[in-house]
């Protein structure tokens, strides 16, 4: 799979990447990275202790990473968590974070199929 099969397959917008990164072989390597970012991992783990403020900074973290990579599948979701969490709530976090994780193993998976 191509760098921009894989941007179609994960929901993201390849060309708003593109503009930024300006050659496929550095998005192919800064997005292959994300496989071993650990915020996903660190906001579970804050999410199952109820943790607000270890799931705020892990969910801020993610974030910021899709921002930079052009996951804009997972952005969206990502930053309505980490809104949530601002609030040191909560409240609708468990819901919104199914959202985050489902476009979270999307990502990867279409990472992972990456030739």
């Amino acid at each position: 799979m191509t760098i921009e099969e894989c941007y179609t397959a994960m929901g993201a917008n390849y060309q708003d990447v593109l503009r930024r990164f300006y050659k496929p072989d550095m998005i192919r390597r800064f997005a292959r990275m994300f496989l071993q970012d650990t915020s996903f991992q660190q906001l579970t783990d804050a999410m199952a202790r109820q943790d607000v403020k270890d799931a705020f900074l892990a969910a801020h973290t993610l974030k910021g990473v899709c921002l930079n990579l052009g996951f804009s599948n997972l952005m969206p979701s990502a930053v309505a968590l980490t809104e949530i969490l601002r609030a040191e709530s909560f409240d609708g976090a468990a819901e919104q974070y199914a959202l985050v994780e489902k476009e979270y193993h999307k990502t990867i998976e279409a990472l992972n199929a990456l030739d």
